[in-house]
């Protein structure tokens, strides 16, 4: 017997809760100042439940050849990358609409 999402009533298969609530997060792309005066990109408005943020992180961290870390709702990679993270949010599935740079 197929299995019931609690969320849309769907069967598990045909589920789409993942998917939208992918496009109705607000992500923020930021740069940040950490100490020594060394620079990193944050990435919040994640939400921890929803989201793989270890796998999302780690896919991050594997293309822009850095390191960084996935805690409390955001992701924190080391360098500026702010110029390029959100083709590559939107490559993972976020789309363009709730993604917003500062």
């Amino acid at each position: 017997m197929a299995v019931i999402c609690n969320t849309c009533g769907l069967p598990e298969d045909l589920c789409a809760c993942e998917d939208l609530a992918k496009d109705s997060t607000k992500i923020i792309i930021r740069l940040e100042t950490r100490r020594f005066r060394k620079k990193g990109t944050m990435i919040e408005g994640l939400d921890p439940k929803l989201n793989n943020l270890e796998g999302v992180a780690k896919e991050l961290k594997n293309k822009y050849a850095c390191g960084g870390t996935a805690k409390d709702g955001y992701i924190f990679l080391q360098g500026d990358h702010r110029d390029t993270i959100s083709e590559t949010l939107i490559n993972l599935g976020f789309s363009e609409s709730s993604i917003e740079l500062h």
